[in-house]
């Protein structure tokens, strides 16, 4: 059963469906953890020592948080696998380019195989940078915060950052709508509300990350 799921084209998208919306669950919440910095050093640390501690006294040390990255380490490998096979099968369902020009798709959906693909690279940086510090020169472990500052002091981490948040943007956009459509939730009637519930968590993540550097660029974080 699971190998006829993972086989069909069907089932890889909805594999990608579902994980697709469990990494949305979490960049809403991490979105909201980051927001924090904006009330000093003492919430945003305690945010990050909390997620550590989230679950004991029935967990250990951070034993909440590495079943959390195990499975979005999960989410994304499946998802970007079946995203890879599916655009495999797509190419060799159409070896010759089309005679007539197809009808112009959106932006999001042009870009959604780059995107994905820059949000992979940003993903492995994010986590040299910002968890383990092996490419953040002054990394200091336990202070969350003042890395988060040291990091957004430099010109190519803010552009790193700020380019991917823009691809991830694109991303939530056509994905959400994309992902309704293939679990069935969307139809006719849906459709308009469906696109702007899309645009609007597009819009308010994207808005959410970037107000981080732009708050330490700008000095309003310091």
């Amino acid at each position: 059963m699971t190998r006829t799921l993972w086989d069909s084209t069907v089932g890889k998208k909805t594999i990608m469906a579902v994980t697709g919306l469990v990494m949305l669950g979490y960049l809403v919440a991490h979105m909201l953890g980051n927001l924090k910095i904006f009330f000093g050093p003492g919430e945003f640390d305690g945010y990050a020592h909390w997620l550590r501690t989230m679950g004991e006294p029935v967990l250990h040390y951070e034993w909440a948080l590495w079943i959390v990255r195990v499975g979005l380490v999960a989410a994304v490998v499946l998802h970007g696998v079946s995203a890879y096979q599916l655009s495999r099968r797509d190419i060799r369902a159409r070896p010759a380019k089309y005679v007539h020009r197809k009808p112009r798709s959106s932006y999001a959906t042009r870009t959604m195989r780059w995107g994905g693909i820059i949000l992979a690279l940003f993903i492995v940086w994010h986590i040299l940078d910002l968890t383990t510090g092996t490419v953040h020169t002054g990394f200091e472990a336990g202070h969350p915060y003042q890395n988060v500052i040291d990091t957004f002091s430099t010109w190519y981490g803010n552009v790193i950052y700020i380019v991917a948040v823009l691809a991830m943007g694109l991303h939530v956009q056509h994905g959400f709508w994309s992902a309704a459509q293939t679990l069935g939730v969307g139809n006719a009637t849906r459709d308009r509300v469906l696109k702007t519930l899309a645009n609007l968590l597009a819009a308010a993540l994207t808005v959410g990350f970037i107000s981080v550097p732009v708050a330490v660029m700008t000095g309003v974080v310091s």
